[in-house]
């Protein structure tokens, strides 16, 4: 029985840290806090792992925008949130335009190119839509920690355009913030 109520904490607690999300997408992977624990140090080598352009199926990186700056949201088809956010970015390239470059990674196993293609379409969305590999999730999630990967908390990392990196804050972001935090930089 105490056995019991052990795991039973220990699961709620999970929950609460938004590690339930990961678990239960994600059960193969570990997390390797490597570099959380190395004062935020970081490989980045997520940047250099090819996508797939889910609309116009041509291969990129986000390294390959080197010089612009990128907003590359993790998200899923599911999540009312990812949606609102998505609106946001919609939003900030009407104003902007092509001036910085939007990535929205479906990071969702059970979802795939055509369950993407489709929300693109249903919502007008026009930037690039792939669809994350294990690799790519795990090497997010290594360097900024497993809320990356957290749909509903509308993860959004900023890439500027020396290739520093900047995980922004969660939760959705207006366009007016997104336009703010471009200008501040990483």
């Amino acid at each position: 029985m105490n056995m019991y109520l052990i795991i039973l904490a220990a699961l709620a607690a999970a929950a609460a840290a938004g590690v339930g999300a990961y678990v239960m997408y994600y059960p193969s992977m570990e997390v390797d806090y490597t570099a959380m624990e190395n004062g935020g140090m970081s490989s980045e080598s997520w940047k250099d792992i090819a996508l797939d352009d889910v609309k116009t199926g041509e291969t990129f990186t986000i390294s390959g925008f080197s010089g612009k700056s990128v907003l590359l949201e993790t998200f899923a088809v599911w999540c009312p949130t990812c949606k609102r956010q998505q609106d946001e970015i919609q939003k900030l390239h009407e104003e902007l335009g092509d001036s910085v470059v939007s990535v929205s990674v479906d990071v969702d196993p059970n979802e795939d190119e055509s369950k993407v293609l489709e929300h693109l379409d249903r919502y007008g969305y026009d930037w690039r839509y792939a669809v994350a590999d294990n690799e790519f999730t795990q090497d997010l999630i290594n360097d900024f920690g497993i809320n990356v990967v957290n749909a509903p908390s509308a993860p959004v990392i900023m890439v500027c355009e020396n290739g520093d990196t900047r995980l922004l804050d969660f939760g959705v972001k207006t366009s007016d913030e997104l336009k703010s935090d471009l200008e501040t930089g990483c």
